[in-house]
């Protein structure tokens, strides 16, 4: 892949949201976060519809499920429905661990499924190790 890697954040708890954006954006890669804190806002992101409308098309998507407006398992329902948009890897970081969540969020097409731990160590640690999977392992679509 040349040239930054475009990865979508979906969450609503800001306070998530910095700490994942700053945790990869000290990572050596070359990235473009975007980040947007609702469900409406992803789908409309993903769609490019307005204000999104110049947005890039994200190489990856990092998607909680507990959104505001459209939750996260109808943004990944949209995603897969969509065959321009089928491709991108979802990652769904979320609270919860309950296994219909993990079960649905499968079913729907999640390429994984992580748990965000409790503490800002273990936070940090989960996110990098998403990163060196998912950016530098994994060849991107």
């Amino acid at each position: 892949m040349s040239g930054p890697i475009h990865l979508l954040l979906v969450e609503d708890n800001p306070g998530d949201a910095d700490l994942t954006r700053e945790t990869l954006e000290d990572s050596n890669l070359p990235l473009e976060i975007h980040v947007v804190s609702d469900g409406a806002m992803a789908v409309d992101y993903l769609h490019r519809r307005h204000p999104f409308s110049a947005a890039k098309r994200p190489d990856l998507v990092v998607l909680d499920l507990n959104l505001p407006k459209l939750d996260g398992r109808a943004v990944l329902a949209d995603i897969k429905d969509h065959a321009e948009l089928s491709r991108i890897p979802v990652i769904v970081l979320t609270s919860s661990d309950a296994e219909s969540d993990i079960v649905s969020s499968y079913e729907l097409g999640a390429n994984c499924f992580v748990t965000k731990p409790t503490g800002l160590d273990a936070f940090r640690s989960v996110v990098r190790s998403v990163e060196d999977f998912w950016l530098n392992l994994v060849k991107l679509p």
